[in-house]
């Protein structure tokens, strides 16, 4: 078991109930059809408990009378009693189906929407797996548990004590020795639901765990089979597997034990009946007919009886469905604003940023701004630290300070886990800063809603995630109204013209996470992605790491164009792409350390020029590498 299931397991001791009365919000719309699905089938189970009394009538009437009519009467009543059962438990199954699946697509929905809203750092922390079972398997067996269990714990419920109602009716001492094995019973359920259901968490956290190994097996399949490594996956497949096996043998002995008593005690007590019975009517104190009504009904409540330990089962793995099911949905999704406090604060710098956009509509390129200006992105004593990050370790950011004038392009360099990645996350609220403040043309992205910050923002990440669908579909996931024509321009800028020569062109699916396409095919439409919105901020963690030289100058080229109408924040590793910005900035022990242009920055800080050396050696070597290559060609 993962430790995110672990430590989202509740402290206190467990209540099945209570964990399965918070799916009321979800029953409540369909509650009449299940409860009217409940009635029908307790009519029908009662039906089954007038079929022993017309044995007793049968056998006492015409059979000890020798009526032959009688007796194909008592066979007509007996044949139109079991139709009657029959099809009433089929409509109950009718009343159900539909309102019941209608329960799994709307928690289902729910459950999706709400990831969609849960932060990024929530993500991190969860294994895919783990939310993939919560939202498959466990919805399934909450399903399971509403269609059978739920309404026939309580059927079977009615049916046991209507049922001891007519045995004690028809004889009272015969009765009490059938209800010898209730309270044996009930204290082996108690036993029971405990253990069994610390087992039914444990095998439904292991399956989650399977599924994200399977995931990451399917989807890291080239780096498996690149470095040979499908004998350890297949290895650390097993060795989960067996434990989820193990588990699930634990669960099956509880189950076995429970089940053998269950039917035990019972059979018990109806041989004891049937002997003391038989001896009532031999001195006459009993009818046989009377015997025969008794000992039918006996047997008719042996299913509803041994059931219960398969519906204990069902409804404790039900309720710990319920459990992981919620334990996602209770995660609090952050407020679209801070607190009063941003708010305050913003509205106290109202005026001072309205004379800042006045009086910087269109600033030059390598001006400094007015003193008080506030258009642009501009971060003030930004500080983040990860909320999984032990307590004492330092934050990845602190104290950082950065302007970014309008219409400027500003190049982050730093070196490898300075931080660049997780700053530029902090923009469009990916992450939330946990300290300072960010501002887009002097409004607080704290106090902005979400949606507002992602339609001025666009990004572009290093690892170029495409989804399961078109080309088109892909690249217009950046522009929520844009057209052909956007989507063109788009692909132009990020020299994509490549995606005409597939097999149907734009319209081309690209397989699941993009991976019938190279590196630098998903990273160009992944940057096409970025432009495609025309964005007033613009944001590019190191857009052209797996492009080629001659691809890299033709972007490049065409970068320049929509770099000249954005604000853009650009992660650089390599000189090329940060020539195409107007400044630099140089992050370095969490904090910028350095600001100005790239020859400035190689003339005066030591640290920017060796990562700059490292880097035109680097680039220098794979120039030649691709000449050597075109010459082979």
């Amino acid at each position: 078991m993962t430790d995110t299931a672990e430590a989202s397991r509740p402290s206190e001791r467990r209540s099945a109930v209570r964990s399965l009365l918070r799916l009321w919000p979800y029953v409540r719309p369909v509650r009449k059809r299940i409860i009217t699905g409940a009635a029908v089938t307790i009519v029908a189970s009662c039906a089954s408990l007038v079929i022993p009394l017309a044995l007793k009538w049968i056998v006492d009437g015409p059979v000890a009378g020798k009526d032959p009519s009688g007796v194909w009467l008592g066979g007509a009543l007996v044949l139109v009693l079991g139709v009657l059962e029959a099809s009433l438990f089929a409509l109950r199954r009718f009343l159900v189906a539909r309102p019941l699946a209608k329960v799994e697509a709307d928690m289902r929905a729910d459950l999706y929407a709400h990831l969609q809203r849960l932060p990024v750092a929530f993500h991190d922390r969860w294994p895919s797996g783990q939310l993939l079972s919560r939202g498959t398997t466990d919805l399934m067996l909450l399903r399971i548990f509403l269609a059978f269990p739920l309404t026939f714990m309580l059927v079977n419920g009615v049916t046991i004590l209507v049922g001891f109602v007519v045995l004690l009716v028809q004889q009272w001492t015969l009765g009490l020795v059938l209800l010898a094995p209730v309270v044996p019973l009930v204290m082996l359920c108690t036993y029971f639901e405990e253990r069994y259901s610390r087992a039914a968490r444990t095998a439904q956290d292991q399956s989650g765990d399977l599924a994200t190994v399977v995931e990451e097996s399917v989807l890291g399949i080239r780096i498996i089979k690149g470095f040979g490594r499908h004998r350890g996956q297949e290895r650390a497949f097993a060795a989960l597997s067996g434990r989820l096996r193990g588990t699930e043998l634990d669960k099956a002995h509880l189950l076995g034990l429970l089940w053998a008593v269950i039917m035990s005690l019972p059979e018990l007590a109806i041989g004891a009946a049937l002997v003391l019975g038989v001896l009532q009517v031999a001195d006459g104190e009993l009818s046989a007919g009377t015997l025969v009504a008794f000992l039918s009904t006996a047997l008719a409540l042996r299913w509803p009886v041994e059931s219960f330990g398969f519906l204990i089962a069902i409804a404790n793995e039900s309720a710990t469905a319920a459990d992981r099911y919620f334990e996602v949905m209770d995660v609090p999704v952050p407020a679209d604003t801070t607190a009063a406090k941003t708010a305050e604060r913003t509205a106290e710098k109202t005026t001072e940023n309205a004379a800042a956009k006045a009086a910087a509509a269109s600033p030059a390129r390598g001006e400094e701004p007015p003193e008080g200006e506030r258009g642009g992105l501009r971060l003030e004593g930004v500080g983040f630290r990860y909320p999984d990050a032990p307590a004492g370790a330092p934050p990845v950011l602190h104290g950082v300070d950065l302007h970014i004038r309008p219409g400027e392009t500003m190049a982050l360099v730093g070196a490898t886990g300075s931080g660049k990645t997780t700053l530029t996350a902090l923009v469009p609220r990916l992450h939330e800063a946990t300290s300072g403040r960010i501002t887009l043309d002097g409004e607080d992205v704290a106090a902005m809603p979400r949606e507002r910050v992602r339609e001025l923002v666009s990004v572009a990440f290093e690892d170029p995630t495409l989804f399961s669908a078109s080309v088109g579909e892909n690249v217009l996931m950046g522009a929520e109204s844009g057209r052909e024509a956007d989507l063109a321009r788009a692909l132009e800028v990020a020299q994509a013209g490549f995606v005409h020569s597939l097999p149907e062109g734009t319209g081309t699916q690209v397989g699941e996470q993009g991976l019938s396409l190279s590196g630098g095919q998903r990273q160009r439409l992944a940057l096409a992605r970025a432009v495609v919105g025309t964005p007033r901020f613009l944001i590019l963690d190191d857009p052209l790491s797996a492009l080629d030289v001659h691809t890299e100058a033709l972007v490049e080229a065409a970068l320049r164009e929509v770099l000249a109408t954005t604000t853009a924040l650009v992660v650089a590793h390599r000189p090329s792409t940060v020539l195409l910005a107007d400044r630099v900035a140089l992050l370095s022990g969490g904090r910028i350390t350095a600001v100005g242009t790239h020859h400035e920055l190689l003339r005066t800080n030591r640290e920017y020029a060796s990562l700059m050396a490292g880097e035109d050696r680097d680039a220098a070597a794979d120039r030649t590498h691709a000449r050597h290559e075109g010459g082979r060609r």
